[in-house]
C-alpha cells in the first residue's frame, strides 16, 4: 500500500534542532534545500516541557525554555547569514521532539533531521528522535548524513524495488532537477530469495534477472518521458545484501531517495523502519530522503 500522496511535493522544509552539531549541520543543509525549492524554512525545537512538568522544578523548565529559544534564535541567524533571502520561521514546542516535528510538518512539509542527536553515542548510530520521526512519518523525511567536507557528485540516486516505486523515482527526478544533477535509478534484488525457485532450472537465474531488469526498465521509461531534459541512468543488480549495495551507491550520490518502508513494532502499535531502510539511515554516505510507504522492507518478501 502506498502513501496518500501521488506526485512530488516540494513544499516547505521543517528541520529539528536540539543543540547538537549534527542537528546544526542538518539545519544548514535544510536551508540549502529550502532555497533550491524556493520555499520557506521552519526550525523547530521540541522541549518536552509538558512531559517533564511532573518531576522537574519550575526553574529547570524555565531554563529549558530559555535555552531552547536561544538555540532557535542562534540557528535562525546562522541560516540567514548564509541565505539572506530565505524566509525563516522558528517554533518552540512544549511537546516532545518527534510529535513537535510531525505537528509542525503538517500534511505536506518535508522534515529534516540530523543523523545523531545529543543522546547519540556513536557517529554511525541515528538517534532515537530521528528513528522515530522517520518510522512514524506520513510526509517525506530527510536524514542528513555524510555532508561534512563532502564534494558534490552531481548525482541523485533512487532505490526502485518494483513498479509501485514510481512515486519514489518521481521524487528523485524532481530532486535531481533541483540539485542540477543526473539521476541514477538502482534496482537491487536478493539472489538468495530466488534459490528455491530455480533449483531445477538451469537458466533460472538469468530468467529472473531479466524480469527484474524489465521492472526497472518500465519505471525508467516513464521517468524519461516525464523528465525529458534529465540525464537518467538505470542499473539492475543482484546481491546477497540489498542494503550493502545501496550503502555503497550512496558514496557516489548527493542524495539517496528510497521508500521509507515500515514494519509493525512492539505489540504491533509503534512502527519500525524495515531492515534495509534502517541500514541506510545508519550507514549511508549521503543524506537519505525517505518517502513513507507501508508494507514489507525493500528487498524483503517476508
Amino acid at each position: 500500500m502506498e502513501s496518500a500522496f501521488r506526485t512530488p511535493d516540494t513544499s516547505s522544509v521543517t528541520v529539528g534542532v536540539d543543540g547538537s552539531q549534527p542537528a546544526r549541520v542538518a539545519a544548514l543543509w535544510a536551508a540549502r534545500e529550502a532555497v533550491r525549492r524556493d520555499r520557506p524554512l521552519h526550525i523547530v525545537f521540541g522541549a518536552d516541557t509538558d512531559g517533564r512538568a511532573l518531576y522537574v522544578s519550575a526553574e529547570t523548565i524555565e531554563r529549558v525554555r530559555f535555552n531552547g529559544r536561544e538555540l532557535l534564535d542562534d540557528t535562525a541567524k546562522a541560516v540567514s547569514a548564509e541565505h539572506p533571502g530565505l524566509t525563516v520561521t522558528t517554533e518552540f514546542s512544549r511537546a516532545d521532539a518527534v510529535n513537535s516535528l510531525h505537528r509542525a510538518g503538517g500534511l505536506h512539509s518535508t522534515i529534516v533531521v540530523g543523523n545523531r542527536g545529543l543522546g547519540g553515542f556513536n557517529s554511525l548510530m541515528l538517534g532515537s528522535v530521528g528513528l522515530d520521526t522517520a518510522a512514524m512519518a506520513t510526509t517525506p523525511v530527510i536524514v542528513v548524513r555524510g555532508v561534512d567536507g563532502a564534494e558534490e557528485t552531481g548525482t541523485v540516486a533512487a532505490a526502485v524495488r518494483d513498479e509501485h516505486d514510481l512515486l519514489i523515482a518521481r521524487y528523485a527526478a524532481r530532486e535531481a532537477e533541483l540539485h542540477k544533477a543526473s539521476l541514477r535509478l538502482l534496482h537491487v534484488w536478493n539472489v538468495l530469495e530466488s534459490v528455491g525457485e530455480v533449483v531445477s532450472m538451469i537458466d533460472g537465474i538469468d530468467e529472473i534477472a531479466g524480469g527484474h531488469a524489465e521492472t526497472l526498465r518500465a519505471v525508467t521509461d516513464v521517468i524519461r518521458e516525464e523528465f525529458p531534459d534529465l540525464d537518467v541512468q538505470a542499473h539492475a543488480e543482484k546481491s546477497i545484501s540489498v542494503a550493502g549495495v545501496l550503502v555503497e551507491a550512496s558514496r557516489h550520490a548527493d542524495l539517496l531517495v528510497m521508500g521509507g518502508r515500515r514494519v509493525p513494532g512492539a505489540l504491533g502499535i509503534t512502527p519500525n523502519l524495515g531492515k534495509s531502510t534502517h541500514s541506510l539511515v545508519h550507514h549511508s554516505h549521503c543524506p537519505v530522503l525517505l518517502i513513507p510507504r507501508t508494507g514489507s522492507d525493500f528487498g524483503s518478501r517476508s
